[in-house]
């Protein structure tokens, strides 16, 4: 019935423009949403595993060390005997090096 339907609904070369609205779903699909995915789904593997030591920089560009973890929170030292704790999801990245700016 359905197809019925679709056939009467649709002008010549109907079919033809159902095949062009799902292949641009399926582009849409593999280059948007797809790596949005991955994405995110890189980002919560990082974060699950953080460790004691690691310096990181928090998604408003604070960086500092991981001191102390928890199942939901992470505390970072950003300065000598500064501790901040935010949640996981608030951390953005992994630095590499030294945090800390040069002396002027």
């Amino acid at each position: 019935m359905l197809a019925s339907l679709l056939l009467q609904a649709a002008p010549a070369g109907g079919y033809s423009q159902i095949i062009f609205i799902v292949g641009m779903v399926i582009v849409m699909y593999f280059f948007m949403i797809r790596p949005q995915q991955k994405k995110a789904s890189d980002a919560k593997k990082f974060r699950a595993s953080l460790a004691k030591g690691t310096n990181v920089v928090t998604i408003g560009g604070l960086h500092g060390k991981v001191v102390e973890l928890n199942e939901e929170t992470i505390t970072v030292e950003v300065d000598k005997g500064v501790r901040l704790r935010f949640d996981r999801s608030a951390i953005a990245r992994e630095v590499t090096g030294k945090t800390t700016a040069p002396a002027a």
